[in-house]
């Protein structure tokens, strides 16, 4: 499998603290990966580094065979690596549609963004039933689809998504995992940030567990759900 996403050796420093040790992960075309962990583990910071939110002090990060190592978050959309940060960050008081419409903002095809939405209200037919209803008033779930719809209409190559289980209830947690399912089944690939490591292996075909900005585990997902410190740590007994 070709990767997509090469992050190798990466360490982050805010001021005196060491947030990514020396963080090493991949992600292959048309797959799932899941970065596990609990809060502060530095999943956050991994994709805000990767996505050139966050400046690395040392390593590389390597997409699409190029050293894309603190470029700016700007050049990274337009190669088609898109993120979607924790808390949806929606415009609530724009439209379904409005917000739809401001993710292809790098796109100067018209058609191409009018044809995208309409492939992302396909996608998430709920979207569609409310587009022209406020963000704002959507439910959580609702926002969070849309937040993830959003991101669709730059055609990602490589979607990053931050924690988008958070704060859902566990039935529009397991209709976000379709959503990303889907995704992944139509060529994109996907690094999926979660503290619901059920959740996310359930999706992805390999995953990380980060702890205290290294990687302590690694594995296929049928190796982590087997693995005794993923199950007693993240799974229950």
């Amino acid at each position: 499998m070709t990767n997509v996403l090469e992050v190798k050796d990466l360490v982050v420093n805010y001021g005196k603290v060491e947030a990514l040790k020396g963080l090493s992960l991949t992600v292959g075309a048309a797959e799932t990966v899941s970065l596990l962990g609990n809060n502060g583990a530095g999943k956050s910071t991994t994709v805000g580094t990767i996505s050139g939110v966050v400046r690395a002090g040392s390593g590389s990060v390597t997409a699409f065979g190029k050293d894309v190592t603190n470029a700016k978050p700007w050049d990274l959309v337009e190669m088609g690596i898109i993120h979607v940060p924790e808390g949806r960050r929606i415009f609530s008081r724009l439209t379904v549609h409005e917000n739809l419409q401001i993710g292809g903002y790098t796109v100067t095809d018209g058609k191409a963004i009018d044809t995208r939405i309409k492939e992302v209200y396909e996608l998430l037919p709920r979207l569609a039933e409310r587009r022209n209803q406020q963000g704002g008033t959507l439910s959580g779930g609702e926002q969070q689809m849309l937040a993830i719809g959003r991101a669709m209409i730059a055609a990602p190559r490589l979607l990053m998504l931050d924690e988008p289980s958070m704060g859902l209830a566990p039935l529009m947690v397991a209709q976000v995992m379709d959503v990303v399912r889907s995704i992944t089944e139509q060529g994109t690939a996907v690094l999926l940030i979660e503290q619901n490591a059920r959740a996310a292996l359930k999706v992805a075909s390999r995953g990380y567990v980060l702890d205290s900005g290294t990687v302590t585990i690694e594995g296929s997902a049928d190796e982590l759900r087997a693995d005794p410190r993923v199950v007693e740590a993240y799974l229950g007994a």
